[in-house]
């Protein structure tokens, strides 16, 4: 039998932290973001580059891609800094950041150009890769904006926004967005990305301390679903 939940913060069980979408945050970016999901912030900045890989070349289609890294302090103690080849956990990260945000775009309507989306973790305290997607998605559509401009088009290639939410279970209760305190002591870490209308695009889920059920599954997927549609709405009013 679970314990009676009760969240250091206060929130319900499917309750997000506050969220916050600062966009323009890099002014000599071609879009960029600073996204904050609760204690945890991420600045999202693209740069678009004329061209695309030398094996996309001949495709008919652009490319988006992205990186991701953490500051040194923003964790609560000190980490080193990934010089030369990043480790398995951030190339992990990242690709799910591209993945993700190539879903928020028409490749062969963005043409000859390659945007990439850096993602540097300010502070963590849980979750930094669903706010990189969240916030990278904002950044993204500034940036087709950009190529809109630059190349006179009338069409931009962003077809519609993706946003992303942990959930996981904590003391036998589904809870979403987790911070750090909860998900180190989660049973489970679920990460949900996903588009307007309840589409989903990536479900990574893993039972760190233990199993879980298929209906325990789809309680934490509908618990995210419904709040990945709250935060593509912050992203619609963001552009606005």
């Amino acid at each position: 039998m679970s314990k009676p939940l009760s969240r250091h913060d206060g929130r319900p069980a499917d309750g997000l932290r506050p969220i916050r979408l600062e966009r323009g945050a890099v002014p000599y970016a071609e879009g960029s973001c600073l996204v904050s999901f609760g204690n945890t912030r991420v600045l999202c900045a693209a740069s678009v580059q004329e061209g695309v890989p030398g094996w996309r070349r001949g495709a008919g289609e652009g490319w988006v891609t992205a990186e991701y890294s953490m500051l040194p302090r923003a964790t609560q103690q000190r980490t080193q800094r990934e010089r030369g080849q990043v480790g398995g956990r951030t190339q992990e990260i990242q690709r799910l950041i591209g993945r993700s945000l190539r879903s928020c775009v028409a490749l062969d309507a963005l043409g000859d150009w390659t945007i990439r989306i850096d993602c540097d973790v300010l502070q963590a305290d849980g979750g930094t890769r669903t706010a990189a997607v969240t916030g990278g998605a904002v950044a993204l559509y500034d940036a087709c904006l950009w190529i809109v401009r630059r190349s006179k088009s009338t069409r931009s290639a962003f077809q519609g926004f993706v946003a992303a939410v942990s959930a996981g279970i904590v003391g036998g209760h589904v809870l979403l967005d987790l911070d750090y305190s909860e998900d180190s002591e989660a049973e489970v870490d679920l990460n949900v990305v996903g588009s307007a209308g309840g589409r989903l695009i990536e479900v990574q889920g893993t039972g760190e301390r233990g199993t879980f059920t298929a209906e325990q599954l789809s309680s934490m997927v509908g618990v995210a679903s419904t709040s990945i549609e709250r935060l593509i709405a912050e992203q619609q009013a963001c552009v606005q």
